[in-house]
């Protein structure tokens, strides 16, 4: 086992362990850290614990100090000179005619890396850019190119839920959303009502998919036979949270019903309607473009 603290460097970030040294660190307490792209400064969202080895990539970087007043300081000047980067930096974008979009700019701690986060639907040679802010930033520069959900990561927005959008909020990562998932949540497939602010599959379509795959295994097809107490029906529509379906059911006198039934209550056959098979195959909406 091995001693680690978690640290976050944005909010909402991914957490990266690292080695207390022997510093006594309390969580939600803000500590000066070396990374692999030098010294930063983070949050402590994970306090001291014991992890297995198998869970860390060694060798771990330690906790240099908990933050002092010093270092918040250096922590603010940081983010103010980082909106004025901005600034800069989208005057020399326009002067050299690059087709991208600036997104956000951070400095290292130690102000040895100035790091420039951009969109954009191609390459971009950017050659001649970093020249021009390397000479007048005196200090090292990157440009480094994101996708459109880290974009709506770092800008932020509201939500079709009226919320404030997941990625900014809570996700330090995002999982993989598939059209699957809003199939299986009988969810319209319109892409405007599918998708968030990044143009992709909203991250939500996730936090339910294992409870409706766990649902879904114990629930008849739509256009599937079964036995209900009053005969013989096909299954016309589901209710998946309420493990309820309706049932056309053809009674004794010839005629036709709607029932529905809880699914404990019928048993299914495993023949499907002939007159439904179709409703059961996949669509073929063009949803393509929103996944991953």
């Amino acid at each position: 086992m091995v001693t680690v603290v978690g640290v976050r460097f944005k909010k909402a970030g991914k957490i990266y362990y690292f080695d207390p040294d022997n510093i006594d660190i309390n969580f939600n307490e803000f500590v000066v850290v070396e990374t692999a792209r030098g010294i930063e400064f983070g949050h402590v969202v994970i306090g001291p614990k014991d992890v297995n080895e198998d869970d860390i990539v060694a060798p771990l970087k330690k906790v240099i100090r908990i933050a002092s007043d010093e270092d918040f300081e250096i922590h603010r000047e940081n983010k103010k000179k980082a909106n004025e980067a901005i600034e800069i930096c989208q005057a020399k974008v326009d002067e050299h005619g690059l087709k991208m979009k600036l997104v956000d700019v951070e400095y290292t701690f130690d102000n040895n890396k100035v790091i420039f986060y951009f969109t954009s639907d191609g390459r971009v040679d950017f050659r001649d850019l970093v020249k021009d802010l390397a000479s007048i930033f005196k200090t090292r520069i990157e440009l480094r190119q994101i996708g459109v959900r880290d974009e709506a990561k770092m800008t932020g927005g509201i939500g079709p839920c009226g919320k404030m959008v997941c990625c900014t909020q809570f996700l330090g990562e995002f999982a993989p959303v598939s059209i699957k998932m809003a199939k299986e949540q009988s969810l319209s497939l319109n892409p405007t009502k599918i998708s968030g602010l990044c143009g992709r599959l909203m991250c939500c379509l996730k936090y339910e998919h294992d409870t409706y795959e766990d649902l879904l295994k114990r629930m008849p097809q739509t256009g599937s036979i079964v036995i209900t107490p009053l005969g013989r029906g096909t299954v016309i529509n589901s209710y998946t949270l309420l493990e309820r379906v309706k049932v056309k059911v053809k009674l004794k006198d010839g005629t036709d019903d709607l029932v529905q039934y809880q699914i404990h209550d019928i048993q299914t056959t495993g023949e499907i309607d002939p007159a439904y098979a179709k409703l059961i195959e996949d669509d073929h909406h063009d949803v393509s473009h929103l996944e991953d």
